[in-house]
């Protein structure tokens, strides 16, 4: 019952080729009615603005850390299928629990740009209302996310609600206890939990074989969670995958896992210097796995993409482009006192004492001042 997916060959799932060939599968193909049925052309120049887009957005925050307007940043380079194709598989009332490099499913989510700097520009804890868009705020402890998202399953369980939670993490976050914790509690529980594993190769420095001796999904079956590997950088394979887990998962049925086989292009963040443990052939051998390429060639000979659309895509992503830069330069900074807010849920006098510290603080810093002003 409990065993892992997949293809024929014994590699991942796949429904579009490196060359953009599309190939057809009986269990996935259902979850792609609307991709292949009337209006299909919409829906894929859909997924494919979303592709250029976020790639736009993930090159235009690249450059303004390397400006020094954030203090860093997660590149999600390469990585855009996986989020893309399993963000746009959520419904407005699913909940989502990402690590820091899902900026892609933000988008997907409705984060507006600015949002999404925030907490890289240092200028708040998170970026976002969770409750707003229905996404938990980014979180950077590896695979703690994972735990928040059952919880929030079992939650929707014992309300007896139809939506489900995702969670997002990398190859590296298996090797954590949180996440197999929390796969013991979805398994045991039969929460409405999607784990997606986005295996980008690289744990920072370390790579994924130093780690898994096998493949990642074959892990969840070992908790009692039917798994399935699929090729991250096929959008279409992405999107029908995450839409049958969580079929699953409103139905009743449990948790699903997905092993999403990608490639981190970018360094783990701006601070990290990539060419120190990664072989550069190595890099040029993803590079011709690109996801946008490869669904530039399906639609291509679909007779989907054409000039019209390239140049309605370009001009989109260079206005998202454009006012991401301008709003995060011009992001005022937050009032000092705006670091104990949200410190707790009810106010407290221990939190208050530390509030007056830190003004009679400020004030003798302000006070300093103007005696150096007067000196002068």
């Amino acid at each position: 019952m409990y065993q892992m997916t997949v293809g024929a060959d014994g590699q991942p799932v796949q429904l579009l080729a490196a060359d953009g060939r599309r190939a057809h599968d009986a269990r996935f193909d259902k979850y792609l009615a609307d991709v292949d049925g009337p209006g299909g052309a919409d829906v894929l120049a859909g997924l494919y603005e979303d592709l250029v887009v976020v790639r736009r957005i993930d090159a235009e925050a690249t450059s303004l850390q390397r400006q020094g307007e954030l203090a860093l940043w997660p590149p999600f380079l390469g990585q855009e299928a996986a989020q893309i194709g399993s963000g746009r598989a959520l419904r407005p009332d699913d909940f989502v629990f990402s690590s820091y490099r899902e900026t892609a499913v933000a988008y997907c989510r409705g984060v507006e740009v600015a949002d999404m700097m925030r907490v890289w520009r240092g200028n708040a804890n998170a970026g976002w209302d969770p409750f707003a868009v229905n996404m938990a705020p980014t979180q950077v402890i590896i695979g703690a996310q994972t735990l928040h998202a059952t919880g929030y399953a079992m939650g929707i369980q014992f309300d007896g609600g139809e939506s489900a939670a995702i969670t997002y993490f990398g190859d590296g976050a298996t090797s954590q206890g949180d996440v197999n914790e929390s796969m013991v509690f979805a398994a045991s529980f039969q929460a409405p939990v999607v784990f997606f594993c986005q295996n980008n190769q690289w744990a920072i420095s370390e790579p994924v074989a130093l780690q898994a001796h096998v493949p990642i999904a074959h892990r969840a079956p070992g908790f009692g969670i039917p798994s399935v590997r699929v090729d991250g950088n096929d959008v279409l394979v992405c999107l029908a995958a995450t839409r049958e887990a969580l079929e699953r998962a409103r139905s009743g049925n449990g948790p699903s896992f997905i092993e999403a086989v990608t490639y981190r292009m970018g360094p783990h963040t701006t601070a990290d210097d990539p060419t120190r443990y990664r072989d550069a052939n190595e890099l040029e051998d993803w590079r011709e796995r690109d996801p946008i390429a490869r669904f530039e060639a399906y639609l291509t000979a679909q007779g989907i993409l054409d000039d019209a659309l390239r140049e309605r895509v370009a001009a989109k992503a260079d206005d998202v482009a454009a006012r991401l830069r301008d709003e995060t330069i011009h992001m005022p900074d937050p009032p000092h006192e705006a670091v104990f807010e949200h410190v707790y849920a009810e106010p407290n006098s221990w939190l208050d004492r530390q509030r007056d510290h830190y003004e009679r603080y400020l004030a003798g810093l302000d006070a300093g001042h103007g005696l150096a002003a007067e000196g002068a």
